[in-house]
């Protein structure tokens, strides 16, 4: 499929496709809620992925803009987001605090809830969740949505704020006991995990943070989602290689507020990355940020401005997880294999195609779908949204890589191998 019958095939609202479970959250005057639940028998991975609040094509997303805005928005400033890869988002009302708090811990604990469920498991079975998010409601979101999902207390929950690249980086501590994030750890996640029931994904409320800014390019971007997917690790998705990388934005190209605690800048030129086991079963993985002086939620430079911010970098990492994927096949004895497709986050359609294009230029063709055009950019959420549309597609033995990065700036690529056997050492 290429990115125009993919557009196309996206053209409509979210909550007016085929198969959405809709209802209606009674938090305010009620909030709409959709999901879509999706699931590969073959490859025995199964999971769900929605959005909550109004819908926005673009054209109505003018008046939300300058309502957030509190004044018009000049067209010169106006976003052609059709050419970036978007014709529709959603966003939530205008909420108290606690209505906030009430309304995201129920959306969440119904997509973890209903991800097990379609998975085949009870949530009670679940033994790990790792839940990516730009902005959480509070220090322990991720415990509450769990209590309320009926996750048993002793499952592992693992915390992971490193803006959009959060849910593929949670996806990477399940799968590659070798990040060095486990060397602040008494424990490896990745050989914890192995062979039992896990749920990774992003839960993103970011019209909430979009109403504590007031960025004219990010109230047009941004949009609320979520995505989580539900595997075993090591047997129904395979480690073969991956890379990660942090490279601090110094310049503030796309500033984020800290929604986390976060102890700033290291000064012994190690990592930026904060791992933390808050308590016996909790852990928290935090990014830093450069903040907006003014304490808003988010402030960024124009597209242009991300493109220059991740696809440098962004090209190296792939580059550098290709290369180790390559590395791995010969081992294998499967040299010459190709991989079904790349998940990349879906930042805007500008950076994902000149990314293509310059691996292509160092002899890396990659097939990256664009499958969000009816989300926005939903952050930690994006990649798990284009990896379950893209679920029904894949079969057993196929290898994927997944290509995530975001603010900070923090870079995540690894590649898989999908389904109930194949070639890659179950461990």
């Amino acid at each position: 499929m290429d990115a125009e019958e993919t557009a196309q095939e996206q053209s409509i609202h979210f909550y007016d496709r085929p198969g959405v479970e809709l209802d209606r959250i009674p938090v305010g005057g009620g909030v709409p809620f959709g999901l879509e639940r999706v699931v590969n028998k073959a490859i025995g991975i199964g999971g769900v992925y929605g959005a909550w609040g109004e819908s926005y094509d673009n054209e109505a997303l003018q008046g939300f803009a300058e309502d957030l805005l509190q004044g018009p928005l000049p067209p010169e400033q106006r976003m052609n987001l059709a050419e970036l890869g978007f014709v529709s988002r959603h966003h939530t009302p205008d909420l108290t605090p606690d209505q906030h708090i009430q309304l995201e811990v129920e959306v969440g604990a119904r997509f973890l809830r209903e991800a097990a469920l379609t998975c085949g498991w009870r949530p009670s079975e679940v033994e790990a969740i790792l839940i990516g998010s730009s902005g959480p409601t509070s220090d322990d979101y991720l415990s509450k949505i769990g209590r309320a999902a009926g996750i048993p207390e002793s499952a592992l929950k693992v915390s992971v704020h490193k803006a959009c690249d959060s849910s593929t980086s949670g996806l990477h501590l399940a799968l590659n006991p070798a990040l060095p994030e486990n060397e602040q750890l008494e424990m490896n996640l990745a050989e914890r995990l192995a062979g039992k029931k896990v749920l990774v994904g992003g839960i993103e409320g970011l019209s909430r943070l979009l109403r504590m800014a007031h960025d004219k390019y990010a109230v047009q971007l941004f949009g609320n989602a979520a995505g989580i997917i539900g595997f075993i690790p090591g047997k129904t998705i395979k480690f073969l290689a991956g890379k990660s990388l942090e490279a601090f934005d110094e310049e503030g190209t796309l500033q984020f507020r800290m929604f986390y605690p976060h102890k700033r800048r290291t000064t012994d030129g190690t990592t930026n990355v904060e791992v933390v086991q808050v308590a016996e079963n909790l852990i928290r993985v935090a990014g830093l940020m450069h903040e907006p002086e003014n304490g808003e939620g988010v402030a960024m430079a124009g597209p242009m401005g991300m493109v220059k911010l991740f696809v440098r970098n962004g090209v190296q990492v792939v580059r550098d997880a290709y290369d180790a994927y390559q590395e791995k096949l010969a081992e294998l004895g499967l040299t010459g294999k190709s991989l079904a497709v790349a998940i990349v986050h879906h930042a805007n359609l500008k950076i994902n195609r000149l990314k293509e294009k310059q691996l292509q230029g160092l002899g890396i063709s990659l097939p990256m779908p664009w499958l969000l055009s009816d989300f926005g950019n939903v952050s930690a959420a994006s990649n798990m949204v284009a990896l379950l549309r893209q679920l029904p597609r894949l079969n057993p033995g196929d290898h994927i890589l997944i290509d995530g990065f975001g603010a900070g700036t923090y870079y995540d690529t690894l590649a898989v191998e999908m389904g109930m056997g194949g070639t890659a050492p179950a461990g």
